[in-house]
């Protein structure tokens, strides 16, 4: 399929946060605060970025494959994936219900799309890893990308993977933190501080990019910066909200993984559907 611009992968996106809200409200369960705010990078990377994407051949070889490593953010990555094609939007009413398939963490055995099944955080890195060694040595040249939280980068693993993608110089492989500074319990700096992310994953051995995480034109020229650099993974630090979208959820912790009751479901959902209706009529203007 042929790219969308800036325009249309907003539109993208603003539909994405729509969908999502949606599914969370629906079952009144599920994580948006990151979800949210990584919404932009989903739409860019299934619509502009992974090559060789088959709808009706999800285990092709040479497609490029994604990771969600911060597996809780379902109402992000199953709505891109409903509108990129893989399955049909009414799918998404079945979102953590008993009789449906899909689960509130990313689910490859029943969800199209879904490169591989996550939510211990910190493991779904070290599949990717994996995944970027094995194209290695099939001397296949398909690409790995996987979306991290930084508040997971907390976990051990997420370092020894790393040591292990700087030494086999894996430069088919993209990591991308969603760096909006909350995690569950409140400030990443005042749980368990990270920074400077920078040094440290330069010191690990990748070529690391910075980047405006709402950004279309930062986000995918950091992309194509990723696809030219060689002999060394790549990580993208991407400036993110949490709860991008919605007023009374951006930069708001508490917005991390719980439900709108009625109320607040209503005012998010008027002020998603009134970006999306602005968007779609500019299409039509």
């Amino acid at each position: 399929m042929n790219p969308l611009n800036k325009h249309d992968l907003e539109i993208v996106a603003t539909k994405g946060r729509l969908l999502g809200l949606d599914m969370v409200f629906g079952c009144a369960s599920g994580h948006l605060g990151g979800s949210y705010s990584s919404m932009d990078i989903l739409a860019t990377l299934y619509f502009n970025v992974m090559r060789n994407l088959n709808t009706e051949d999800t285990t092709a070889n040479n497609r490029d494959r994604f990771v969600m490593s911060k597996g809780h953010c379902t109402p992000g990555l199953y709505p891109v994936l409903a509108q990129r094609g893989f399955f049909l939007e009414d799918a998404l009413e079945t979102f953590r219900h008993v009789d449906g398939h899909m689960s509130g963490h990313a689910e490859m055995c029943h969800v199209s799309g879904v490169d591989m099944s996550t939510g211990s955080l910190g493991q779904g890195f070290s599949v990717a890893v994996g995944m970027a060694m094995a194209g290695k040595m099939s001397n296949e040249d398909y690409r790995v990308y996987a979306l991290l939280g930084d508040g997971e980068l907390a976990e051990g693993q997420i370092w020894e993977a790393c040591m292990s993608a700087s030494k086999y110089k894996l430069d088919n492989l993209c990591a991308i933190v969603d760096v909006n500074g909350l995690q569950i319990d409140g400030k990443t700096s005042d749980v368990m501080p990270t920074e400077p992310l920078d040094k440290k994953f330069e010191a690990f051995g990748f070529h690391v990019l910075k980047i405006d995480g709402h950004n279309y034109d930062e986000i995918e020229a950091a992309f194509e910066k990723a696809k030219e650099n060689k002999n060394a993974p790549t990580v993208i630090l991407a400036n993110t909200v949490k709860g991008k979208g919605v007023s009374f959820m951006e930069h708001n912790p508490g917005w991390h993984g719980k439900p709108p009751n009625e109320e607040q479901y209503k005012q998010a959902r008027e002020e998603i559907l009134a970006k999306l209706t602005a968007l779609e009529g500019q299409n039509n203007g």
